[in-house]
């Protein structure tokens, strides 16, 4: 892959008429990235900084990832590919849903150069309603703990791991027992 398509989704405009913020498309893959990770869309943070999870969220993601911020930002390991690439703004509980534009334009162009990928985390509602379509359950809960329905499609369902969460976590101990040591395994045999 040349950078072309990352430079391509960076000088993105096409939703910015929708952006209270402004445009500031926030990615990161490369030709060898071993696990995508396919989240919401970039916090205030991270619109600020330009890096993807550089926030409490992305502390926790790596927590459960078992890897270090160098192993994490090296783009060989994960490529980093939100939903909506840009900051949507906040809504009444949180923020906005990411916009909807971004994935139909960008998502298949860019994956498809990934070829070596053994692993796809969906975290969170909405890369798992367009990822697993039909074969997501009736809640988010349910989807998750049907996590090894996904495994042969090298596709691992997540709850966001935003303190937000902090309260289903506690709810779902089975996640943390279950999950995560999964996780970390297949992460760490690449």
């Amino acid at each position: 892959m040349g950078m072309e398509i990352l430079h391509r989704i960076r000088d993105c405009t096409i939703c910015r008429d929708h952006l209270p913020h402004g445009v500031n498309p926030v990615l990161a893959a490369h030709p060898e990235s071993r696990v995508a990770i396919i989240g919401q869309a970039p916090g205030s943070i991270v619109h600020r900084t330009g890096i993807p999870w550089d926030d409490k969220s992305g502390d926790r993601l790596r927590e459960w990832l078992g890897v270090s911020v160098e192993e994490f930002y090296d783009a060989r390991n994960f490529a980093i590919i939100p939903m909506g690439f840009c900051y949507p703004g906040k809504g009444k509980s949180g923020d906005l849903p990411p916009r909807p534009e971004c994935a139909p334009q960008w998502h298949g162009i860019l994956l498809e150069q990934l070829t070596n990928l053994g692993l796809t985390l969906l975290i969170g509602q909405y890369a798992q309603a367009r990822y697993l379509g039909e074969r997501r359950k009736r809640t988010l809960t349910e989807t998750v703990r049907s996590w090894k329905e996904y495994l042969p499609d090298k596709l691992l369902v997540l709850p966001h791991p935003s303190p937000r969460n902090n309260i289903w976590l506690r709810k779902n101990p089975w996640f943390e027992a279950e999950v995560l040591p999964e996780l970390r395994n297949i992460v760490q045999r690449g």
